[in-house]
């Protein structure tokens, strides 16, 4: 990546290794809270320029709680990796879906949800991909 960061922003982003079309981010912990989620950096715009994706592993930890809140403009897919959730969702969030770990989950543009840790002991640890690589500036809050 051409530009600089200062060390608190290349923690924040992942320390991105590698040039000319392939980038990576190697492991490494939990750097981003946001509503309820830790977050591992993950790639975007922000640090490998991705114009239209971004990547990355959210954990909810145990009894959490992401409140309520909506994407706009883009479109979300998640694989539980670990754990169990139950999303509330649609107007008013009147309904609801339990996943477990091996699920894949499609979150259309605009649909108010809700995440919710189904256990009191063990975290959510899920792949999250979406259409837009400015994802954070796009989540909005959803009054119930």
């Amino acid at each position: 990546m051409a530009q600089e960061r200062s060390t608190a922003t290349a923690k924040a982003l992942g320390d991105v290794e590698g040039h000319d079309g392939i980038s990576v981010i190697p492991k490494h912990g939990n750097c981003r809270d946001w509503n309820g989620i830790q977050y591992r950096a993950g790639l975007g715009a922000r640090n490998v320029g991705s114009k239209h994706l971004s990547m990355n592993v959210a954990t909810i930890p145990p009894g959490g709680v992401a409140y309520a809140h909506i994407h706009v403009g883009f479109e979300v897919m998640l694989y539980i990796m670990a754990g169990r959730v139950r999303h509330a969702y649609g107007p008013g969030l009147a309904h609801s879906v339990e996943n477990a770990a091996g699920d894949f989950i499609f979150i259309e543009p605009g649909v108010p949800h809700e995440v919710y840790n189904l256990s009191q002991t063990e975290p959510v640890v899920a792949v999250v991909a979406r259409s837009a690589a400015d994802e954070w500036e796009r989540i909005a809050p959803y009054k119930k």
